[in-house]
């Protein structure tokens, strides 16, 4: 997976597309539009987890029950769950990479440096992480 083309959509960029695209830079809508024409829009499987997450606690409306929504949202640009791989924990588990503790903003990144892919984020602290290349 590591030689191929493959744009990697952060938690917010997954949640801005299907709810509220306006939200998007002219960047990140581009290589959305990009990705999806040639197949290669990838997230991270704990971003299904925090969209879930943000329903159950109310901080996120899709105007549809929750496993309908993230299929959706899957759907929707064809973009494919990576899961986590045993080299992607040890990288998310470097605190010297990373100046906050979220773990799931860890492991984002943490898959966009393992595959070494660029990370579609509008997160000023993932846009902070070093050697990330972030398409804003």
């Amino acid at each position: 997976m590591g030689g191929g083309v493959l744009i990697l959509l952060d938690t917010c960029v997954l949640v801005f597309d299907a709810l509220a695209p306006e939200r998007l830079s002219a960047g990140a809508l581009r290589a959305i539009e990009e990705g999806e024409e040639n197949g290669s829009l990838v997230c991270c499987d704990i971003s299904l987890w925090e969209i879930a997450m943000l329903i159950a606690k109310w901080r996120l409306d899709p105007g549809t029950d929750t496993l309908s929504f993230l299929k959706l949202v899957l759907a929707s640009r064809a973009i494919r769950p990576l899961p986590i791989t045993p080299e992607i924990a040890k990288i998310s588990a470097i605190d010297a990479l990373f100046a906050h503790h979220d773990p799931a903003d860890r492991i984002i990144a943490a898959t966009a440096l393992h595959y070494e892919k660029p990370l579609v984020t509008c997160d000023e602290a993932l846009q902070a992480v070093k050697g990330l290349k972030i398409i804003w």
